[in-house]
């Protein structure tokens, strides 16, 4: 018993590979614990930034907050990650002196090499592609993504760090992805898509009044149809043809709303009517996307020429 007293006591008195090892372990661990409180305080700033994002009526501070959010995302890890190589970086001066053998110094080198081996190369890339998405300015905490060369994966950004980016999908599933890992990313703007429906009639009273009473029937919400459909003015197609739309914004993966349901209950109002004359819409109903900025860019993206013929004599 006595022998094994001294032992310990030896090596809690003795400078040893192993006793070095063990301090600098248990330092980590302290710091770990001592960096989780400092990014709580951290997280509460960024939830109050959030909380103020969200009510916020003007898109440019929208933006701007939502860009302070992400930095904040950010800084987390960054403080936390620092925090611990400080400590470990100070208790690796004050431990290497300490052995005239160079036996402790030894093994905490071999310590330090194995762990650099194992995780110091994920995690460099990681950080790389975090840097680098951050300063192109990929995505911000609160867009909603898809990302690449995932099938499935995409969600809304609750946080984004150096190492990796934290996504909640519409099914409630919480989804981890380390940043080397993100080939591409596309980005929803505003978190919802637009979609619109064109149906022709020749009565346009009757038409919109039908119209109108199908867009009550779609259920509204975060991720439902984003809000209730807007119906256009009829538009004077040909003489007697009249063309209606009608538009909607819908969560991401919420598009059969639309595409699917609202279409089929358009052609189930003349369902079963043979004669043409009397059917309200004339033609199928057209789904169609209609984002008002991605019209924009296609227009200059998109060139028709025309062509002259000549007709022969």
């Amino acid at each position: 018993m006595e022998n094994v007293y001294q032992e310990i006591v030896q090596f809690f008195t003795q400078p040893t590979a192993y006793r070095s090892i063990l301090i600098l372990i248990c330092l980590l661990v302290l710091a770990y614990i001592a960096s989780k409180f400092l990014a709580a305080a951290i997280i509460r700033i960024a939830q109050a930034v959030a909380v103020r994002a969200d009510v916020e009526s003007n898109d440019e501070r929208f933006i701007r907050l939502r860009q302070v959010e992400t930095y904040l995302s950010v800084t987390v890890a960054v403080v936390r990650a620092a925090f611990v190589a400080v400590v470990a970086y100070v208790g690796w001066d004050l431990l290497s002196p300490m052995s005239n053998s160079g036996v402790a110094a030894v093994g905490a080198s071999a310590f330090f090499i194995v762990f650099a081996g194992q995780t110091l190369g994920m995690l460099l890339r990681d950080v790389t592609n975090g840097a680098m998405m951050i300063i192109e300015q990929w995505f911000h905490v609160g867009d909603y993504i898809k990302i690449e060369p995932f099938i499935d994966a995409s969600g809304v950004v609750e946080r984004f760090t150096l190492r990796s980016t934290k996504i909640r999908r519409l099914t409630g599933e919480i989804l981890w992805v380390h940043n080397q890992q993100i080939q591409a990313v596309h980005v929803t703007p505003g978190g919802v898509r637009t979609l619109a429906v064109d149906v022709f009639a020749r009565d346009k009273d009757a038409a919109v009044k039908v119209m109108l009473e199908l867009a009550q029937a779609i259920p509204t919400g975060a991720t439902m149809l984003a809000s209730p459909l807007r119906i256009s003015e009829p538009e004077e197609w040909t003489e007697d043809l009249w063309r209606i739309t009608a538009v909607g914004q819908t969560a991401p993966g919420r598009e059969w709303l639309i595409e699917n349901f609202l279409v089929n209950a358009i052609k189930e109002v003349d369902e079963g009517v043979k004669d043409k004359s009397k059917r309200t819409f004339i033609y199928e109903p057209i789904a169609r996307y209609a984002d008002p900025v991605a019209d924009q860019k296609f227009k200059r993206a998109v060139r028709v020429r025309r062509h002259q013929i000549s007709s022969q004599k």
